[in-house]
């Protein structure tokens, strides 16, 4: 897998703009997934997962409060999710992950991002099918045989498992995610998560050689990220 995890998004730059951005992203998200599995934190390990995600990213409590009475309440918008493929310069793959409430605004912006950086979205299951579906935990540790001995134990089906520079790295397939933490809760006791997440890993990559092309694709991701719909951008792009 290498370090592909890093790879994951843009970092977003800490202002005020960019906060409220994250809030928003974080606020969608946990609404949807109280509404479809509960409310309650302890009978729903997505939502969580997804908080503990926010408290990390510093996401204000009123924020997550705000986004869990409205799904108690019923009402709101009804999202689904959206997945958009294309091709950006390079011929690099490039997958948008969006939660939307009018799938044709959403396709519409996001092809305007393509087509505003000369790039190309293309159709479902064009650049899937080169990305793995993946849960990734990483936590402070170096003992690799008992980490995979405790996710053997519990029957996690494990993809590959580095340690490098006192942190260790767990990867599984997505449906995984919640057996392979609670493994690790039970055989670790106060075990942090540094990194615990369900994103797309590409099995390959594309170098972008010149400064033209990463550019291009700066403003690409510069522009998905702005959109409201967009949760998270994946890539096989260096540079």
């Amino acid at each position: 897998m290498g370090r592909a995890y890093q790879n994951r998004k843009e970092s977003i730059a800490k202002t005020a703009a960019a906060k409220s951005k994250v809030y928003s992203k974080y606020g969608r998200q946990i609404y949807v997934v109280a509404k479809q599995g509960g409310v309650d934190p302890d009978a729903n390990l997505q939502l969580r997962s997804l908080i503990d995600n926010a408290k990390k990213d510093q996401v204000p409590a009123h924020v997550i409060e705000k986004a869990i009475d409205k799904a108690k309440g019923g009402a709101g918008e009804d999202y689904s999710p959206a997945m958009y493929e294309g091709f950006g310069p390079g011929n690099c793959m490039v997958m948008v992950d969006a939660l939307t409430d009018n799938p044709n605004r959403t396709i519409g912006e996001v092809r305007n991002c393509f087509t505003k950086t000369k790039c190309k979205l293309g159709a479902p299951g064009s650049v899937s099918h080169m990305f793995d579906h993946c849960a990734i935990l990483r936590f402070a540790g170096d003992d690799e045989d008992a980490v995979l001995e405790a996710l053997m134990m519990a029957d996690v089906d494990v993809t590959d498992l580095e340690a490098d520079e006192g942190f260790i790295t767990v990867f599984a397939p997505h449906t995984e995610s919640h057996k392979a933490k609670q493994a690790l809760q039970e055989a670790f006791e106060g075990i942090e998560f540094e990194v615990d997440e369900v994103q797309y890993l590409p099995q390959i990559t594309t170098d972008l050689t010149n400064e033209d092309d990463v550019a291009q694709m700066e403003k690409l991701l510069d522009m998905l990220n702005d959109c409201d719909d967009v949760q998270n951008v994946y890539h096989n792009a260096q540079w």
